[in-house]
C-alpha cells in the first residue's frame, strides 16, 4: 500500500501546482489569455498527470501493489470530482471546446487557442509524469519504468468496435454535460465524475475509454500495435462524431452550422391557448351587452 500513498500524495502535489498556476495567471495575466490559454494549459497538465498515474495503478496495482479494481474506481471518481471544482471553467477536452464553438459560445481564435493550449498541457503532463516515474520512489513505478517503452496499443478490438466505442462515450458524456451545465455545481460535479467514472470501467478494456483525443494523443499514440491513422479514427474522429451526435440531439440543430431545428418543433412561448381566448371572448359578450342597452336607453334629443 506504499504505493498507492506515494500515489496519493503525487495527486494532491499535481493538483496544488495547478491551482498555483491558475491563481497566478489570474492575477499576472489578461483575462482572454487567462480563459483560452493558462487555464486550459493547467486543465490539462493536471487531468494528463493523473490519468497516466491512474493506468498504472490500473494497470500494475492488482498483480503488484495489492490492491484491486474497485479502489483505483474510487480514485478515478474522486479525481474527476475535483477535477471538475478546480478547473475553474477549463475543459481540457478539446470536443468539449468544439461544442462550445458550434454552441456560438467561443470564437474561432479563442477555440484554436484552447485546442492549442490542450495539446501543450497533455504533452507537458506526459513528460512530467515520465520524469516522475524514472526517479522509481516505489515498486510500481520501477516496473512502469521498464515496460513504458514497450507500451502497447491501448485499442483491444476491431477498428470499427473501438471507434465505435469512443464515439458512444463521447455521445454519453456530452449529452449529460449539456444536460446538466446550467446547474448548481453541487449536483454536476458528481454528475459528471460519475459519468466518466462508468464509461471507464464499461469502455476500459476495449480502448482505454479516454473520450478525449489531446489525452489519448499524449497517453497511447506513441505506443505500438497500431498505425497513427488507426489511433485517429478511434480517439479523434470517434469521439468528435460522439459530439456532434449529442448535440444535434439535445439542440435538433447545430447553431453554428444551421439554425433550422430538424427535430424538434418550435413553438411560440407568447402564444395564448384557444381555452383561454374562448373563455376571455365569452366573458366580454355580457359586457358588450349591458353597454348596448345603456346606449339604447338614454333619451334622443
Amino acid at each position: 500500500m506504499d504505493g498507492l500513498n506515494v500515489s496519493i500524495a503525487f495527486f494532491f502535489l499535481v493538483v496544488g501546482v495547478c491551482q498555483v498556476l491558475r491563481w497566478l495567471s489570474k492575477r499576472l495575466l489578461s483575462p482572454g489569455t487567462h480563459g483560452c490559454l493558462a487555464r486550459e494549459f493547467a486543465g490539462s497538465f493536471q487531468l494528463c498527470t493523473s490519468c497516466l498515474e491512474l493506468r498504472m495503478l490500473m494497470e500494475i496495482g492488482p498483480w503488484s501493489g495489492g490492491f484491486g479494481l474497485d479502489v483505483v474506481l474510487t480514485l478515478l471518481f474522486l479525481l474527476s470530482a475535483v477535477h471538475g471544482a478546480s478547473f475553474d471553467g477549463a475543459s481540457a477536452n478539446p470536443t468539449v471546446s468544439l461544442q462550445e464553438f458550434l454552441l456560438l459560445e467561443s470564437s474561432l481564435a479563442a477555440t484554436v487557442a484552447k485546442l492549442l493550449a490542450q495539446g501543450v498541457g497533455a504533452g507537458t503532463g506526459w513528460a512530467v509524469t515520465r520524469l516522475y516515474w524514472s526517479w522509481e520512489l516505489t515498486q510500481l513505478h520501477f516496473i512502469q519504468n521498464l515496460i513504458v517503452p514497450e507500451c502497447s496499443s491501448s485499442i483491444r478490438a476491431s477498428l470499427p468496435h473501438a471507434a465505435c466505442v469512443e464515439g458512444s462515450c463521447s455521445f454519453l458524456f456530452h449529452l449529460v454535460l449539456l444536460k446538466v451545465q446550467q446547474s448548481h455545481p453541487l449536483y454536476r460535479v458528481p454528475a459528471l465524475a460519475a459519468t466518466v467514472t462508468f464509461l471507464t470501467y464499461t469502455a476500459g478494456p476495449y480502448t482505454g475509454a479516454f473520450f478525449n483525443p489531446a489525452l489519448a494523443t499524449a497517453t497511447t499514440f506513441q505506443c505500438s500495435g497500431s498505425s497513427f491513422w488507426d489511433y485517429i479514427q478511434v480517439y479523434w474522429l470517434g469521439p468528435l462524431a460522439g459530439m456532434l451526435a449529442a448535440l444535434l440531439l439535445f439542440q435538433g440543430n447545430i447553431p453554428r452550422l444551421f439554425q433550422k431545428n430538424l427535430l424538434y418543433s418550435q413553438k411560440s412561448k407568447y402564444k395564448v391557448p384557444k381555452a383561454k381566448v374562448t373563455a376571455q371572448v365569452e366573458v366580454d359578450k355580457p359586457q358588450r351587452k349591458r353597454k348596448g342597452r345603456k346606449s339604447n336607453s338614454e333619451p334622443r334629443a
